[in-house]
């Protein structure tokens, strides 16, 4: 459904899917690429692509639970929108984290070939990172249009309703 809200209201519900695709494609993508290209001679750079990522999700958490309070409902929708997705892409990472920790640990106690290890964490971590980073920032691209018309998706109405807030269009196929 499209709201009724200022120009102002769309220009703060853009940040947090700014924010959140600047992790996507500059940190998990560009930052990843550029620090590649010295893992063979030192890795140690690489560890910047989780540590950027946390912090900037660490932002978006704090500032999608300051907006409960602060911020207008719609703005307030939209932090909540990428608070919920940045919680999912979190929760990947980790399980990820897990299978290459996994993968070392094979390495160095079961006795493991380095391209057994490659597999597990080319296969099992590397691949469903670029997959989900690619899906989200599909999916926030749209939040981020979403946000500009003035638009919230459904299921994060349905979870902080507000009636006082003017619908302007409700028919889900709309022409633009």
């Amino acid at each position: 459904m499209i709201y009724d809200v200022s120009d102002d209201e769309k220009k703060q519900a853009k940040w947090p899917h700014d924010l959140f695709l600047i992790n996507l494609i500059g940190n998990h993508i560009l930052t990843f690429v550029a620090t590649l290209g010295m893992a063979s001679s030192w890795a140690w750079p690489m560890l910047s692509v989780p540590v950027i990522s946390f912090t900037i999700l660490g932002i978006i958490f704090f500032r999608g639970k300051r907006s409960r309070t602060q911020d207008s409902w719609y703005v307030m929708c939209h932090w909540q929108l990428a608070v919920r997705r940045s919680l999912f892409f979190i929760k990947m990472m980790l399980v990820l984290m897990m299978i290459a920790a996994f993968g070392v640990y094979g390495y160095m106690e079961l006795g493991w070939m380095k391209e057994a290890v490659y597999a597990v964490i080319g296969g099992g971590c590397i691949l469903p990172i670029m997959v989900t980073t690619l899906v989200l920032i599909l999916m926030e691209s749209d939040a981020l249009h979403q946000a500009e018309k003035g638009e919230i998706p459904e299921k994060i109405v349905k979870l902080f309703p507000n009636p006082k807030v003017k619908v302007v269009d409700s028919n889900k196929f709309y022409q633009t």
